[in-house]
């Protein structure tokens, strides 16, 4: 893609891909399972959980077929369901 005319697309999609791995790579970002491209949709995913968005809209925002495609992109942050969780009685404190 270019920014003045003429505009030419992508010749693949794998282009997209390759230009957020050479990103993520010039900023020193690594250790990530998904690299590239797919990193950002299970960044939105994991987002849009966090700010109280239900898996079946984020499914259908990804269109997704099956919730459990779903669950896998949107990550539960185990910290802060800790920080709203009760104490059970007599449990540890």
């Amino acid at each position: 893609m270019r920014t003045l005319a003429p505009h030419v697309g992508f010749a693949s999609g794998c282009a997209i891909t390759m230009i957020a791995k050479q990103a993520l790579e010039r900023a020193g970002i690594d250790g990530y399972a998904h690299h590239g491209a797919h990193l950002f949709r299970h960044s939105l995913a994991t987002d849009l959980l966090r700010s109280g968005a239900s898996f079946a809209e984020i499914g259908q925002l990804l269109r997704h077929r099956s919730i459990d495609s779903t669950r896998i992109y949107a990550k539960l942050d185990i910290e802060k369901l800790r920080e709203l969780s009760l104490a059970w009685p007599g449990g540890v404190q």
